[in-house]
């Protein structure tokens, strides 16, 4: 049943650390999800500096999903849109042809707080990849929520337990905020082909074993799933239908390597509109990595 078991990797962008889950070397991509990263948890003080902030940077051929459990960011991108995300709530952004936006902190620059949260990358299908770009905000009202025998369930994006959120997707998928109560018990759906569990806090089992924060269970296909809480926890479910091989090169992903040196290049030679609302600095192309072996999949 438990096909992979990711451990994240945490990574310091620059004073803000993370927990990288995918791409990962074993398995680079759950249905359309390319990239998962758990922000935080960190308290952030009065008067973090910008340093800690994304500044403009830019995308193609991918929707970004920005979900918090805790605190605020801001959002500005190259369409003049100006968005707070706050918990329960989702910042939808579909790169398409091209998109720049910056994400700042700045509510806990002024106030502190805590920050926790998921940003995930979603690979567009090939016929998507070139669309024109666009930005949707979704408040609580629009994500369904299931609560039962100790589970509460958010459906982010997608369809799952025969219900639908009203964010737009591109492939079939599905992407759910789960919190459990000790002894909890979930049966994950199983007419996606790819499916992931992702531990944001606690811990859960699942075939005997136990799985603690910052663990990624992948699953076999075709065979139900079904989890426990070992005291309370926070799960995150994701997966989809496959949508093919996919290059992934820093904020770049395409079915195609000649599409994102030609990314790299546009954005080197600075012909990628910066956000309207912050265009006075932006995070220079880094020097080319060596290219993977192999597309992900």
């Amino acid at each position: 049943m438990i096909d992979l078991v990711i451990d994240q990797r945490r990574k310091d962008l620059g004073g803000f650390e993370v927990g990288r889950v995918l791409p990962y070397a074993k398995r680079r991509m759950v249905g359309p999800f390319v990239f998962f990263d758990h922000m935080g948890p960190v308290d952030m003080a009065p008067g973090i500096p910008r340093s800690v902030d994304v500044r403009p940077h830019p995308h193609i051929g991918l929707s970004t999903i920005t979900y918090l459990f805790d605190g605020e960011i801001m959002h500005r991108d190259s369409l003049a849109t100006e968005q707070a995300i706050r918990p329960g709530e989702v910042n939808w952004m579909t790169a398409g042809r091209g998109i720049t936006h910056s994400e700042r902190f700045e509510r806990a620059r002024a106030e502190g707080g805590h920050m926790n949260g998921i940003q995930a990358w979603v690979a567009l299908p090939e016929d998507q990849e070139e669309r024109e770009p666009g930005f949707w905000h979704h408040g609580e009202g629009d994500l369904p929520v299931i609560e039962e025998d100790g589970l509460w369930a958010r459906l982010i994006a997608g369809s799952a337990f025969g219900l639908s959120a009203k964010v737009k997707t591109h492939s079939p998928m599905f992407y759910l905020h789960c919190e459990m109560a000790p002894g909890a018990r979930l049966g994950l759906v199983d007419n996606y082909p790819e499916r992931a569990a992702y531990v944001a806090a606690g811990a859960i089992e699942a075939e005997g074993q136990r799985f603690s924060e910052g663990q990624m269970l992948v699953f076999a296909p075709g065979h139900p799933v079904e989890i426990r809480a070992d005291g309370p926890a926070k799960v995150m479910l994701l997966g989809g239908e496959p949508i093919g091989p996919r290059f992934i090169e820093w904020n770049f992903v395409s079915s195609s390597r000649d599409r994102i040196e030609q990314a790299k290049a546009d954005w080197r030679a600075g012909r990628m509109k910066l956000p309207d609302l912050d265009n006075q600095e932006f995070i220079p192309l880094p020097e080319d990595p060596p290219p993977p072996p192999n597309p992900m999949s």
